[in-house]
């Protein structure tokens, strides 16, 4: 927990829900106090399946009874495809999402608009995980986890006359998203379990781009554990390395730390 909210006050909140095979958490946020954020971890059994895990999730949290202004549902998977908004037709979406990926059985397809970064995220989910999460809360929005991190980076990439590559780091893989003055060049995710393969996807990405080991920029966040290892390797081949700090990022009133909370669900929260 990182602030203490008064759940009397639940209905003017904003809940924020992330699913993702390493675990499952969850932020309250309150939109008039930028000092109050609850945040809160849950353990998967990843022997179950997505939805029964989520059923149990649902029923064991206290926190999650309560009645919420705006509910979102992150997603985080490597099942996601970017389009470009100029070709994007909602009756193509199962089409241009099973063109990049292969088909499951009991998904969905759904699909976030980005406006600032002019893309359209296609993304999946199981369908009895959907049920239970629109059964369960009111107003709910679900959103693919890169989505919200494209459109906070695609801002802060403008800055400057540079390239840069922004990594957020799982303990079981890494989201890549590169940017040319604003312009998305690539985004992708990768498996990872060591240190020398997250080192390996970054190098590998960055030379398949043709950065400048000079002046080009590598930012990074996330799980980042093993963050002395992890710079002292990528230091013999980039200059310019920067750790993103979460606390400036929300430019919240509170003292206390949050780099606890995924930057998924930070990136989601500023850019609201």
């Amino acid at each position: 927990m990182i602030e203490s909210i008064d759940f009397t006050k639940s209905e003017q909140y904003t809940l924020s829900i992330r699913l993702s095979t390493d675990g499952f958490s969850f932020s309250i946020y309150d939109p008039f106090c930028d000092s109050k954020l609850f945040f809160k971890q849950y353990a998967v059994n990843t022997q179950r399946s997505m939805a029964a895990n989520v059923k149990s999730f649902l029923a064991e949290t206290e926190e999650l009874k309560y009645k919420y202004k705006q509910t979102n549902i992150l997603i985080h998977s490597s099942r996601y495809t970017p389009v470009p908004l100029e070709i994007f037709e909602d009756e193509q979406m199962e089409s241009l999402f099973y063109q990049n990926l292969p088909k499951q059985n009991n998904e969905i397809v759904l699909c976030n608009i980005l406006g600032k970064s002019n893309l359209v995220i296609l993304f999946s989910i199981d369908k009895l995980t959907h049920q239970f999460l629109t059964d369960n809360f009111a107003s709910t929005r679900f959103f693919s986890a890169v989505s919200p991190q494209i459109e906070l980076l695609t801002a802060k990439s403008r800055l400057g006359n540079n390239s840069k590559l922004y990594a957020n780091l799982h303990p079981h893989s890494i989201d890549l998203f590169c940017f040319d003055r604003g312009k998305l060049q690539l985004i992708n995710s990768y498996p990872v379990t060591t240190t020398e393969d997250t080192c390996y996807y970054l190098l590998n990405v960055w030379k398949m781009l043709g950065y400048d080991q000079e002046r080009d920029e590598l930012h990074l966040t996330g799980d980042l554990s093993q963050q002395d290892s992890l710079m002292g390797e990528l230091k013999k081949y980039i200059r310019k390395i920067f750790i993103i700090n979460p606390q400036a990022e929300l430019h919240s009133a509170t003292d206390t730390p949050i780099e606890e909370v995924p930057f998924d669900i930070q990136s989601l929260l500023i850019c609201e």
